[in-house]
């Protein structure tokens, strides 16, 4: 067991790689009565094609992720939900573009629950009866989305983006590629991407560091697992340009909704690179079009924005786009306005004021994040993945400057790599 003192945070986190590859987290926080934990593997939606180093190539049907994370919680006596409520814990799982992780938050039977969720993500229960059945249920899930503005909206701009890289498809898929989703086909995913060595366990809580570490070592020295070498992921070659210019989605809303972002080009760097270009990128956003600023309240004092405008940045070393709008009375000319109100920024940059007022905001919401067990956990796992450090942002924040920021609001706004997308009723 590894302690890591975090002086500044005054935290102490213990790291432990296990002989059979899974790393384990544990950062105790006394005085805390909530436990949370998070058991995530490498492994989301954008992983359809792969192979195991000296393998073969493998491509599975889009969605597969999703299906497997709906599958895992089947056990043959029953669900395993009712395992953890009988222990008073709440427990969930979700899938991404890149991971797929479940987790329990209990405030006791902790380490009853700890063993439930490794055991029951580690022991796999696919028939052909069960599979046939959970297509049923996922197809209806998947219609449910297709009638979500906000849903379509958000991946319909995703898709009008990007030409062949899979983040343009659906998390959950289609009902036309899940249909051939068999179990031979979910456990060659499972023993691939479900390795001990393809997963991180992250516990945060009320917790005795030592207990949870000699508990799962325990548990994994009564399993065996055959070695496995890396997953090669194996992506498509993107397109500089976007896909799509602009995809109109027609829904019955009661006023339209508008997505834009900017699509940068391949190549973003990896690591503690990645990590800081995700911050520097999160900061020029709130400096230039947060809700404090003049150009959002120009656009709000002009009824073409509400306060469900927004913005968010995704990256990832084989992609990165931003994802900015809301509800607007009008599409066309909520664009036309933050052209205008943009370009003048581009050619002066933000002040500095507006950017240390933004920054330190970024700081302090971190800071505040750090009492959360749960954003805690999916953060450094997510963070972890991308290989960074959750503890080591503070002094990424504190570094970044000025001229960083203005260069970098001058390379992601580039006209030529906007797409929108715009859900709105056929009359509208």
């Amino acid at each position: 067991m590894e302690p890591i003192q975090i002086d500044r945070l005054q935290e102490k986190l213990y790291r432990e790689v296990l002989p059979n590859g899974l790393t384990v987290y544990v950062l105790p926080k006394p005085g805390f009565s909530k436990t949370y934990a998070t058991f995530t593997t490498d492994f989301g939606s954008i992983d359809n094609h792969f192979r195991l180093a000296g393998g073969e190539d493998i491509r599975v049907p889009d969605g597969i992720a999703h299906f497997l994370e709906h599958k895992m919680f089947e056990e043959p006596e029953g669900d395993i939900f009712a395992t953890f409520a009988s222990h008073g814990a709440s427990a969930n799982a979700f899938t991404g573009f890149e991971r797929t992780a479940y987790l329990f938050s209990a405030t006791d039977h902790v380490y009853d629950n700890l063993k439930t969720l490794i055991d029951f993500v580690q022991n796999p229960y696919f028939t052909d009866q069960n599979v046939e059945k959970e297509k049923g249920i996922i197809g209806q899930e998947i219609k449910m989305y297709e009638d979500n503005p906000d849903w379509r909206s958000y991946f319909g701009l995703i898709s009008a983006m990007y030409q062949e890289h899979p983040v343009r498809i659906d998390i959950a898929g289609t009902v036309e590629t899940i249909s051939h989703i068999d179990k031979e086909t979910l456990y060659s995913c499972y023993h691939t991407f479900y390795h001990p060595s393809n997963m991180l366990l992250f516990v945060v809580g009320g917790i005795e560091p030592e207990k949870v570490l000699e508990l799962v070592r325990t548990n994994q020295a009564a399993k065996t697992f055959p070695p496995q070498g890396p997953i090669e992921r194996l992506q498509p070659k993107e397109p500089a340009a976007v896909g799509q210019k602009q995809l109109i989605v027609h829904l019955p809303v009661s006023m339209p909704k508008m997505y834009f972002g900017f699509k940068e080009p391949s190549g973003v760097p990896v690591g503690e690179e990645l990590v800081r270009r995700e911050l520097a990128v999160k900061v020029m956003l709130d400096t230039l079009i947060g809700s404090s600023t003049s150009i959002y309240q120009t656009l709000y004092e002009e009824h073409l924005i509400s306060d469900s405008f927004g913005h968010e940045y995704n990256i990832a070393p084989d992609y990165a786009f931003s994802i900015i709008g809301g509800d607007t009375p009008d599409p066309d000319r909520l664009l036309a306005r933050v052209r205008e109100l943009i370009e003048p920024v581009l050619t002066a940059g933000v002040a500095e004021a507006d950017f240390e007022r933004t920054r330190r905001k970024r700081i302090g919401s971190y800071l505040r994040m750090l009492n959360s067990p749960e954003a805690i956990a999916n953060e450094f796992t997510r963070i972890r993945f991308a290989g960074g450090d959750l503890f080591e942002l503070l002094p990424l924040y504190e570094s970044l400057t000025l001229d960083e920021i203005n260069s970098l609001l001058r390379e992601h706004f580039d006209w030529s790599r906007l797409a929108v997308c715009i859900v709105r009723g056929e009359d509208q």
